[in-house]
């Protein structure tokens, strides 16, 4: 579990924030499990080819955030139910980006059942006008505009489900996959099957049709999906 190679020499910038991140995503996959002891500091600092003081601030972050205790004496282990009080962006942002895609995924599809269920005058308004926007921009070729325009109109999709929890966790998946989003190298013609299918979801919705609005939106993501 602790072999060399199990983990890489920190980098030289923010150290403590590197093995922090390491220790973590081990955790996050099940390589350290709950009860589960950490090596010595001396192993630790091999492992990682830092100094004392960057792994003793490292083990201390992570016991502040509840995921490590230490026994005094016999070391530090995986908490038996840990306490993750890791902020989701920051988790979000060492995952994998297919897995942060797969999850947005789930509640992107709940979000158009509900919102073609929901949805009031205003969120068809607000539809309306960013996908216009996100059309114009795809014909004049505005890879800028097109993009915030897009990410607008899902946003609006999103607060159409009426359900505030939601809404804030789609918002901050899409604030982690907009940069990533924007490097594709995707084909910006004037007419391309992605925007057939936003009309879709947009059309189910203003009908109150959850099913054709869930597969609208199931054609733009397994199209996404295809691209990452």
């Amino acid at each position: 579990m602790f072999e060399n190679g199990s983990f890489r020499p920190a980098q030289s910038t923010k150290l403590v924030d590197n093995v922090v991140n390491q220790i973590q995503q081990k955790i996050s996959t099940g390589a350290i499990l709950p009860g589960d002891k950490l090596p010595p500091e001396p192993e630790l600092m091999q492992l990682f080819n830092v100094g004392r003081s960057t792994i003793r601030e490292a083990i201390r972050v992570l016991v502040h955030a509840g995921l490590l205790e230490k026994k005094q004496g016999f070391g530090t282990y995986l908490k038996s139910s840990p306490i993750i009080q890791e902020p989701l962006t920051h988790r979000l942002l060492r995952a994998e980006l297919i897995e942060v895609f797969e999850a947005r995924k789930m509640i992107e599809l709940e979000i158009a059942r509900l919102a073609a269920l929901r949805r009031d005058d205003t969120d068809l308004s607000n539809m309306r006008k960013h996908l216009d926007t996100r059309n114009m921009a795809l014909k004049q070729n505005d890879r800028e505009l097109y993009a915030k325009s897009d990410i607008q109109f899902h946003m609006a999709v999103a607060i159409a489900s009426k359900n505030a929890v939601i809404i804030d966790l789609y918002r901050t998946f899409t604030h982690i996959l907009s940069d990533a989003m924007s490097k594709l190298n995707r084909n910006y013609s004037s007419h391309d099957p992605q925007s057939d299918y936003h009309e879709q979801v947009y059309e189910s919705i203003k009908n109150g049709d959850s099913d054709q609005a869930v597969q609208g939106t199931l054609k733009i993501l397994n199209g996404t999906l295809s691209e990452l």
